[in-house]
């Protein structure tokens, strides 16, 4: 094999790390590094000089550290050591590493990360995308932690590396920031700029530990799946705390008494009859109950009123949604119109847990109006 004259890598946009074709080198060779390029010298797997960028003529004294391996086993005449120009080949690597920063990687979630909505307490399936860029920032450690024996490092090669264990952090700290932040996975796209930051600042805690930076970390885009069946859910429950935080909760208590009864007097037969025929009483003292309510807090909000008798509520887990905030009457009239029953789920604040409603003795009145029949007819 010829002894290498000149030593150079041309720099392209394929590959992160080069190992340059030859390792049968000469004292006076000349060694070109590029902008953007560091060289090293390897024998016998130890990294031992570097050059920057410029043009070198490789004598004992800019290789210290190769020159007291090689003149172990080559050794040198005595006039041209000492003058530092012996022309006497030595075998030796030389790596190029490519320092120049790459921007137009992607990533994005092969399958969907499963975050729990901090807001409501439901966990969904997100779709993450966006784009990032690496930079070898500390070339020799790169080389030592990544490069080992192989021929090179490829963008390509590098790309599937970062991008897997960047993927396996990136669950665990979006999950982490959504839940301090509290922010609904819903509302996340407005802060995608400020959560890129951060996801980018915890990623570079993990790879500079192999030589490498992670520059302009993006997050482009946050999706959920619109038809996943925790997602509608997820959509209700912030639509239903939207409508009580704009109209208040008595309002909003008085629309669901609405609804139930509408449902309930569109039932065939009797009982739908007669509860059709007393749901304008029934309603009616509802409405004026919370319009004098609320009549009373605006016209007399210079008096003194007497503090506000505190009611139990209750909560029911119907047609596999949870309903709050209902009164005792409102959970009567469930069991009244057959949209609940006995087996049905129901808790109240004091209960270590969820009990069947047919075990709240307040309720058994209720149960025993629907259960009812009326005796036959004497003639």
């Amino acid at each position: 094999m010829p002894v290498i004259d000149i030593i150079k890598w041309e720099i392209n946009d394929k590959e992160f790390c080069h190992k340059y074709p030859s390792d049968n080198i000469s004292m006076g060779a000349q060694l070109v590094v590029y902008p953007g390029q560091t060289a090293f010298f390897v024998r016998g797997g130890k990294i031992c000089d570097s050059f920057g960028q410029g043009t070198y003529t490789i004598q004992s004294d800019n290789i210290p550290i190769l020159d007291a391996l090689i003149n172990v086993p080559f050794g040198s005449a005595p006039g041209d050591a000492a003058s530092g120009k012996s022309k006497s080949p030595f075998k030796a690597e030389v790596w190029f590493v490519n320092t120049v920063t790459r921007l137009d990687l992607k990533w994005g979630t092969p399958v969907p990360l499963q975050l729990e909505d901090p807001k409501y307490n439901i966990i969904v399936p997100v779709g993450a995308f966006g784009q990032y860029g690496i930079k070898i920032c500390d070339p020799a450690l790169f080389l030592a932690t990544l490069i080992g024996n192989m021929p090179g490092f490829t963008v390509t090669q590098i790309e599937a590396y970062v991008k897997g264990k960047l993927l396996g952090h990136l669950n665990g700290i979006l999950a982490h920031y959504i839940a301090i932040d509290g922010i609904s996975i819903l509302d996340i796209n407005s802060r995608l700029k400020e959560m890129s930051g951060k996801c980018e600042d915890e990623l570079n805690k993990v790879f500079p530990a192999y030589g490498i930076e992670i520059t302009e970390f993006s997050i482009i885009s946050i999706s959920v799946p619109d038809d996943d069946p925790s997602v509608v859910k997820l959509k209700d429950a912030k639509d239903m705390a939207a409508r009580i935080r704009i109209t208040g909760r008595d309002i909003y208590q008085m629309e669901r008494t609405f609804d139930v009864l509408e449902k309930a007097a569109r039932n065939e037969g009797n009982g739908g009859q007669m509860l059709s025929m007393g749901a304008g009483l029934g309603v009616g003292i509802g409405v004026g109950n919370i319009m004098g309510n609320m009549a009373g807090s605006q016209l007399g909000s210079g008096l003194q009123q007497p503090p506000p008798v505190l009611q139990k509520t209750y909560f029911m887990y119907l047609d596999g949604q949870q309903i709050g905030g209902l009164s005792a009457e409102a959970v009567a009239r469930y069991i009244r119109t057959g949209e609940a029953d006995g087996k049905t789920l129901c808790w109240t604040a004091g209960m270590a847990g969820w009990a069947a409603l047919d075990s709240f003795p307040e309720f058994n009145d209720a149960f025993s109006m629907r259960n009812a029949t009326p005796p036959p007819i004497s003639e």
